[in-house]
């Protein structure tokens, strides 16, 4: 049982190191960052809970382990992305937000990147 929760733990840690922005976008998303470490961190302290407790069942533990820490990381990833953006308005009145006051990550309200 030991095996199996040491390669549960190993998976969860190499689906953090896999962690990309699904949009493309060359700088770090906290929102995907924060989430894959949630998953990861989740799914390890899941085998461990769900092998000691219950049935004993290590890969139900982190399954249920691993969605709730990847959703609690996406939400704290959210919320950190948020506030790195700052709100610019153009001539015609259209609202768009830059991430960290660059010029170069910028993106509409309706979340398509401005050129």
């Amino acid at each position: 049982m030991n095996k199996a929760i040491i390669a549960i733990g190993a998976a969860g840690l190499l689906a953090t190191a896999c962690a990309s922005d699904p949009y493309g976008n060359s700088s770090s998303n906290q929102t995907v960052r924060q989430g894959a470490i949630g998953a990861g961190l989740g799914a390890v302290a899941g085998a461990i809970i769900g092998n000691n407790v219950g049935s004993g069942n290590a890969a139900t533990g982190a399954l249920i382990g691993g969605l709730a820490g990847g959703a609690v990381g996406a939400v704290r990833g959210s919320q950190a992305d948020r506030n790195a953006q700052q709100r610019y308005r153009d001539n015609r009145g259209n609202y768009y937000y830059c991430y960290d006051n660059r010029q170069d990550e910028c993106y509409w309200e309706n979340g398509q990147r401005r050129y």
